[in-house]
């Protein structure tokens, strides 16, 4: 018995059960090493648990009792708490991809993170329950193995703008029946669960330490009942996986040509691992004696079976190919020829399959004595050491009137219950109101509705949020979020609209609102978009259209749109010149003078039309000695009256000037850029954000982008 002075009041019990033994180790943490004091292994009487899965409670619960009682000889203290491991093989994983589509340009949050992961959750869930329509499952905890933004690799999202995000999400889930059947035993030992974790998960903390994770390594445990996998990856734990072949299938081959019972055939696979030869009685009486190469001949064959499809295992779970090294733990590991053959069906050299023992185990110190360290001890002192690093239990919460039980991880919240009772996930988020979705000058615009309400949510009466923390016996209660309000959006309000065209009507620049057509019709600006509308904001107007606008009546004129004769429906665009000329005028004037506006007299100043174009009005005599009132003459010219616009070449405002028209070329005349220099690849030339070229049409306002990529 130890000196129990020597030692700390709080000691950890961890107990790993398996198909064949039940391993328990008594310890404590003191200055990151792990200090073993007591220590016992005992074989299963009967075939309680096949395959890792308990089937006889009762059977199971004296095993548990008996182990407890002998590390309490040991140790001199009552052993009232035990850790303890769901096995890898009840496990049930599955990795999904989902992604959110984001239509407004605010950064990233971590609640827009939190609501991915969770949209990752939710559809493992589905994929588990249409799976297992008839078993119920725990989540028991997820990892996410990448983030994407727009479709590119990222390590944190937060913080960023991007359109489209997404994530490769990776949800581990329990049984019910596994758990109720775990607890249902250790408490026949009169024992409370202090910790439950995932054998993997225990064993991978010893074999395999976080800053080997960067590697892509294969973990394989090969128990009695299975082989359980575990890969890593980029500092993750990409999946789990298991085959339902081990070390019994080893034994049970030599049961079946040895002709002897269970044990003995255990006893003779031992004995080959030790190098040894044995001698036995077979069921008829006879006596036989084996050597080691005899042994080792029987268990081939199944070895190569076995190491075969843990090889095609592992290339599954990592994606079609092959891991840069493979750890093995466990006892049936230790069989003759299972490293060696399973680097041949991996395509690794054998140095890199190797049996993880002594060497992991480095921070751990047996003060019991006769323990050799050995891949058996991996997991049982995993799940004791894994007892600091989290304490994992079942707790009962009551969430909406609802009491349910969770896997605590010491990390639960709001979310965690809303997810355990099916709450739907937009209903925790604020909702966005029906978007608007229409089409303008040939492309689909969304407008998006506004956000409505975040879900009110209260634990024991005081307010809370999705991820705040949740505690044992803690009340919760959530209202749904609400719907914002439709999206809505007037003609008026459009960037296009609000931008006004130019046209230089008689030598006078002159500014028009735009115009816009919905589904073929004229509409006024405070026209209300409706869903599907197809808009056209026009980059022109017609003749007929400018006269209206500028209240001139087209009666006796006509009108030249850049030099030549009109019609009323022809487009005139921003920058064309308009000429109006009076022809009852022109008919009396062999100068072809044009008079805007007309004569008027002094007793006739009413009539006297205030769109006069050039704005500038002089006083002639009158026949009769009175005033008269008329425009300023223009005279006009048969050629095409030069016109100057202001465009924005590479964020610098310049003006070109001395023609009708001008193309993208003219900008060199103005602009400093030398393209018989290469400055790169390509010359990139655009213009209003589209690819152009040199012979492009540019029209005032204009923006033009000229660079080498």
């Amino acid at each position: 018995m130890l000196d129990n002075k020597k030692y700390p009041e709080h000691m950890v019990f961890g107990l790993d059960i398996g198909t064949r033994s039940l391993v328990g180790s008594v310890g404590y943490m003191e200055k990151n090493k792990f200090n073993v004091i007591a220590h016992y292994v005992k074989e299963h009487d009967t075939r309680a648990m096949l395959d890792g899965q308990i089937h006889d409670i009762q059977k199971v619960g004296e095993s548990i009792d008996f182990v407890k009682r002998e590390l309490e000889n040991q140790i001199g203290r009552p052993l009232k708490e035990v850790c303890i491991a769901a096995a890898g093989r009840v496990l049930k994983t599955v990795t999904v991809s989902v992604e959110t589509e984001r239509t407004d340009e605010s950064a990233i949050t971590s609640e827009d993170i939190y609501s991915l992961d969770l949209l990752g959750i939710e559809k493992a869930y589905d994929i588990i329950r249409e799976q297992y329509p008839d078993i119920e499952f725990y989540c028991v905890g997820y990892s996410v193995v990448k983030y994407y933004m727009n479709g590119y690799v990222i390590n944190n999202l937060e913080g960023h703008k991007a359109k489209k995000i997404s994530a490769d999400v990776l949800a581990t889930f329990l049984p019910q029946e596994v758990v109720e059947g775990l607890y249902s035993a250790v408490s026949i030992a009169d024992l409370k669960v202090a910790n439950l974790t995932l054998e993997p998960i225990a064993t991978i903390n010893i074999a395999i330490p976080e800053q080997f994770r960067l590697l892509n390594i294969a973990l394989v445990d090969v128990g009695a009942g299975t082989s359980d996998i575990c890969i890593t990856k980029d500092g993750s734990i990409v999946a789990y996986g298991m085959i339902p072949h081990a070390g019994d299938e080893i034994t049970e081959v030599i049961l079946h040509k040895c002709l002897v019972d269970f044990k003995t055939a255990e006893k003779i696979k031992l004995s080959s691992m030790k190098n040894k030869g044995c001698s036995f009685k077979d069921i008829m009486g006879l006596s036989h004696k084996l050597t080691p190469a005899d042994i080792k001949e029987m268990y081939k064959d199944t070895v190569e079976t076995m190491t075969q499809e843990i090889a095609d295992k592992i290339i599954e779970l990592n994606g079609g190919k092959s891991v840069n090294a493979v750890f093995i733990v466990g006892g049936g590991g230790k069989a003759f020829g299972f490293t060696s053959s399973l680097a041949k069906f991996l395509s690794l050299p054998e140095e890199r399959v190797a049996l993880r023992g002594a060497e992991v185990l480095r921070d751990v110190n047996f003060i019991v004595e006769g323990v050799k360290k050995d891949p058996l001890l991996v997991t049982p002192i995993g799940i004791c050491i894994n007892f600091y690093n989290q304490k994992n239990n079942f707790i009962f919460v009551n969430i909406n009137d609802t009491r349910i039980k969770l896997y605590d991880n010491d990390r639960l919240t709001v979310v965690d219950a809303a997810m355990q009772i099916g709450f739907p996930n937009e209903d925790l988020f604020p909702k966005r109101g029906k978007e608007l979705t229409y089409t303008l000058n040939e492309k689909v615009r969304m407008v998006r509705g506004s956000v409505g309400e975040a879900a009110v949510i209260t634990i024991n009466g005081k307010e809370a949020n999705i991820n705040s923390k949740i505690s044992k016996n803690d009340r919760i209660s959530i209202i749904p979020s609400t719907v914002g309000n439709p999206a809505i959006l007037k003609i008026m309000q459009l960037t296009e609209f609000k931008e006004s065209i130019f046209f230089e009507v008689n030598g006078v620049n002159i500014e028009c609102p735009r115009v816009a057509n919905v589904n073929g019709e004229f509409v006024v600006s405070s026209y209300e978009i409706k869903e599907g509308d197809v808009i056209s904001i026009l980059d022109y107007y017609t003749v007929n259209q400018i006269m209206q606008f500028m209240d001139i009546d087209s009666t006796g004129k006509d009108i030249y749109v850049n030099g030549h004769l009109s019609t009323f429906d022809e487009p005139v665009y921003a920058n064309f010149k308009v000429e109006i000329k009076d022809t009852d005028y022109l008919k009396k004037d062999d100068d072809f003078d044009m008079l805007v506006g007309g004569n008027y007299d002094d007793d006739k100043d009413d009539e006297f039309n205030d769109n006069v174009l050039d704005g500038s009005v002089v006083e002639t005599e009158s026949d009769n000695g009175g005033k008269k009132k008329t425009a300023k003459k223009a005279t006009l010219v048969n050629e095409v009256s030069n016109i100057t616009i202001s465009v924005t070449i590479n964020q610098t405002v310049v003006n070109l000037s001395g023609k009708a028209s001008y193309t993208f070329v003219d900008i060199l005349d103005v602009y400093p850029f030398d393209t018989k220099v290469v400055g790169g690849d390509i010359l990139i030339v655009r213009i209003n954000g589209e690819d152009a070229g040199f012979a492009s049409s540019i029209k005032h306002g204009d923006i033009l982008e000229l660079f080498w990529q």
